[in-house]
């Protein structure tokens, strides 16, 4: 088992992971202030809206509003999600993000047709095709990504052979290319992920690939979600995608709970108790967090942010201790 990290990056998703799954109509203001409000609590890396079909996704027909509106601060990564070669023409065409590729693969056929509507045989060469696009626009490839990585709701368990082999094939059509990846993004899509499991793909992966960083996105629908972030702490794994509140799900899981990433707060509250730097202020995170649960209208599963940090805790006990 590899020691703890001293620091981990997390990159937050809420806007884009949160919104793109509302039933009800999000006002564009009201996602540019959430967004805004994220700027200043100290994270680094905020993507903000996906570039899809908005007849499948229809809460991000205002991709091109967002990104227009919100304000950029200095030091932060804003950046956009896109599926294809025209969301990444949009991407680009916005003039306003950090617009960086990667090789994105799935384990899981049967999701990835669900998801995107091809085949993994038909997936390969759009996956050199939109390597080509990036070259052609000198966008950076430094990521790849293994979607469905621990389970999947139609094909089932996903093998770490499955994932393995997956990985393989990311970094061949990378070099392809000319591009070397440094980092690989395992998803577990429709949180099927434990402990054991995480600690198990992890380890294949790092045994197999070690000079490869690993950055885990996990759902939790089943409460896994912070439970296997500690999993992947234990791993060595410096790296997470979360979303603030516990915003967000994926539309295409199949299943009528499916919640957004690891909630970031509550992230970052245990790695604060663990003596883990994430840069991240968790006081002014939690008023994020508020309002993200405000603007939604409805109450999100993020811990914390009910129950306040101990921080503020034990600096009340102080207070009234010298009081």
């Amino acid at each position: 088992m590899a020691s703890l990290p001293t620091r981990v990056q997390i990159n937050e998703e809420g806007p884009r992971e949160g919104f793109q799954i509302e039933k009800g109509t999000i006002p564009t203001a009201r996602k540019i202030e959430l967004i805004d409000s994220l700027s200043e609590t100290g994270l680094n890396r905020i993507q903000i809206v996906s570039f899809v079909n908005p007849k499948a996704v229809p809460g991000m027909a205002d991709a091109e509003e967002v990104v227009e509106g919100f304000h950029k601060k200095p030091g932060i990564s804003y950046v956009g999600l896109w599926l294809n070669d025209k969301g990444l023409k949009r991407a680009i065409d916005s003039g306003r993000l950090e617009v960086k590729g990667s090789v994105s693969l799935c384990a899981s056929e049967p999701f990835l047709i669900r998801n995107q509507n091809r085949t993994m045989e038909e997936n390969i060469p759009l996956q050199h095709k939109t390597m080509e696009m990036f070259k052609a626009h000198n966008v950076p490839v430094l990521r790849g990504a293994v979607m469905a990585a621990f389970g999947c709701n139609f094909a089932g368990d996903i093998s770490a052979e499955t994932v393995l082999k997956t990985v393989a094939q990311t970094k061949e059509i990378a070099m392809a290319h000319g591009y070397k990846l440094e980092t690989m993004m395992l998803a577990d899509t429709m949180a099927w992920a434990t402990p054991r499991s995480i600690k198990r793909v992890v380890g294949a992966v790092q045994d197999m690939h070690p000079e490869l960083d690993i950055c885990l996105h996990l759902h939790d629908t089943r409460g896994m979600g912070i439970a296997n972030a500690y999993a992947g702490l234990e791993m060595g794994v410096r790296t997470f995608d979360a979303a603030v509140a516990g915003l967000g799900g994926c539309p295409f899981a199949g299943h009528v709970g499916a919640a957004g990433n690891v909630c970031t707060e509550d992230l970052v509250f245990m790695c604060d108790e663990m003596g883990i730097e994430t840069g991240v202020n968790l006081e002014t995170l939690l008023e994020s967090a508020r309002l993200a649960e405000e603007i939604v209208g409805r109450p999100l599963p993020g811990s914390v942010m009910k129950g306040g940090s101990l921080r503020a805790l034990r600096d009340k006990i102080a207070t009234a201790k010298a009081a």
